[in-house]
């Protein structure tokens, strides 16, 4: 298994650099092939514009060969050759937004099945906010404000983006409903990369990341030794 970059949020920021600089360095070097998922985006009309700004942020970051694959429903995530184009990324960046919508475009999808083949070959898979949701077991959907099922990248795991800013909230609903459930709640600007080689977590950017487990609560912030979710 690849490894795996989740961030809480407002990301292809300035503050976002150092978690994307440390992704990138895990893989072959800036002649990596990028591919960024816009899916998320796609209910509001906004996933060309999200995209492409996507593409923007990693040419900054010395990528040179980045797209925005048009993955944005359900018929274009089982399209073969857009399938066939993620098997062979080196990275995969899931895009924030509404995560019922991209775990619904996701879930059995010929593309899906590929990002999993990649992350196994040693690609790194990415995402922010929903995009960081999705890939674990659970999510809670704030759309319909429900515990939901995503796409099991992350076992008995779940994230909460903008964790400082405003969804704290969720966490004694979440802990009432899935006791044995770890929560890692991450703040915006703010990465937690597990690398490949350890299996363990590490944090960048300008805020930290709050784990909630076994009614424990311990804060990370970036430059503290890794730490193991499990």
């Amino acid at each position: 298994m690849g490894s795996i970059l989740l961030e809480g949020g407002a990301e292809f920021q300035s503050g976002m650099a150092e978690p994307d600089r440390q992704a990138i360095a895990l893989t072959s070097g800036m002649d990596i092939s990028v591919c960024i998922i816009p899916a998320a985006a796609a209910p509001d009309n906004n996933h060309e514009r999200a995209g492409n700004t996507g593409v923007r942020w990693f040419q900054s970051l010395g990528v040179k060969n980045v797209r925005s694959l048009p993955v944005i429903d359900i018929a274009s995530a089982n399209d073969r050759y857009l399938a066939e184009i993620l098997t062979h990324a080196d990275m995969i960046y899931l895009l924030g937004g509404f995560p019922g919508y991209l775990e619904n475009t996701l879930r059995d999808s010929r593309c899906w099945s590929a990002m999993i083949e990649a992350c196994h070959r040693g690609a790194i898979l990415g995402g922010s906010s929903a995009g960081a949701m999705v890939m674990c077991e659970w999510y809670f959907n704030p759309e319909n404000r429900k515990i939901q099922h995503g796409l099991g990248l992350l076992p008995d795991m779940l994230v909460i983006p903008h964790h400082e800013t405003m969804n704290k909230s969720w966490v004694e609903m979440i802990q009432a409903q899935l006791p044995e459930v770890m929560i890692a709640g991450i703040d915006e600007q703010t990465g937690m990369l597990r690398k490949q080689e350890s299996g363990q977590w590490h944090v960048y950017g300008k805020g930290a990341v709050t784990v909630y487990r076994d009614q424990k609560t311990q804060k990370y912030s970036a430059g503290v030794p890794g730490f193991n979710m499990g």
